[in-house]
This record gives C-alpha cells, structure tokens and sequence, in this order.
C-alpha cells in the first residue's frame, strides 16, 4: 500500500460528497464491481476505479476484507484480555513480538490507563482459554471479558456521523 501524503496519521484526508459515498459504499460491500460502484455514486467505470485507488494513496481505504464467521470455522469462543504490566520496557517489547505470533490473538492494542494492553482473540474452549491465558500471564496480570453477544458488529462510518462528531453535536 502506498504512504498516504500526510505527515500526521490523524489528519483527516478532505473528501468530497462521491468520495463519502465511494467510502459509504465499500464499507457495506466491498466487492462491488468498478461498474456497480460508478452508478451507485454517479461516475464511470474508469473515474470510479481512479477514485478508489486515489483514496488508497491517501490511506482512507486499507485494503478489502471478507467478513469470516469464526464460530462457522470452529473458533466459538471470542475474548477481550486485558494485560497490566509492570516491570521494564524490555517486557513490554518482549510481549510485542511474542504477542505477533500467537494464532489465537486478532488484535493487540497498546493502551493508556491501568492496562498495558487489550488484546482481541478466539479460542475453541476452555481449556483452550486457560492455556491462552496462561502464556498471556508470564507478561503481567490479566483479566478476561467473554464476549456474549454482539450487538453492534462493524459500523458503517458515513460523512455525517464524522461531522457531527467534530462539531460535538
């Protein structure tokens, strides 16, 4: 993927309407065809590929995912851990690398607070949990949310909700 021309990770690109609605659109699917998207925002085929890959340059779009059921998969059990660590800096670049190789983690996330770290992952049982969660507590203390149900999967941003959010309404 290319660098986007920002030099802060937080600047907001500046979009216009049909790149909101080409944004929009993606999100609820991402494998609509160059033809389906164009009529959908109003573009041709071509200005609608150009926009699409303009929006990458810019970092807006990351990439294009299959939404996986892991539960259909046999991965039933999703959990959000949370990691408190004290001890040296080394520790915490010592989790950093080991957390990478963990097949059950789908997100790490240094965070601010009185934890270290949150981390997403599925596991197939309970016992599958306990070992999980004994090489997570070679690292710090940890403490477990299973996740019952989900009521709010992935949100579809949309140009409103941004600007409603920057104008604290």
């Amino acid at each position: 993927m290319t660098t986007s021309r920002y030099s802060h990770p937080y600047e907001p690109a500046q979009l216009d309407r049909i790149a909101w609605k080409i944004v929009e659109e993606l999100q609820q699917d991402a494998r609509l065809s160059w033809a389906e998207l164009g009529r959908r925002v109003g573009l041709t085929t071509p200005a609608v590929a150009e926009r699409v890959h303009r929006l990458e340059k810019l970092g807006v779009i990351r990439g294009f995912h299959a939404d996986i059921s892991l539960e259909r998969l046999g991965m039933p059990i999703q959990i959000f851990v949370r990691l408190s660590m004290a001890g040296p800096e080394s520790l915490v670049r010592s989790f950093q690398q080991q957390v990478k190789t963990w097949e059950e983690v789908l997100e790490c996330h240094r965070v601010t607070g009185s934890d270290s770290f949150i981390v997403k992952a599925r596991v197939v049982s309970v016992e599958h949990l306990e070992s999980f969660l004994d090489k997570m507590g070679h690292y710090g203390t940890t403490s477990t949310a299973t996740v019952l149900s989900s009521p709010v999967l992935q949100r579809t941003i949309t140009e409103k909700i941004v600007d409603r959010f920057h104008r604290g309404k």
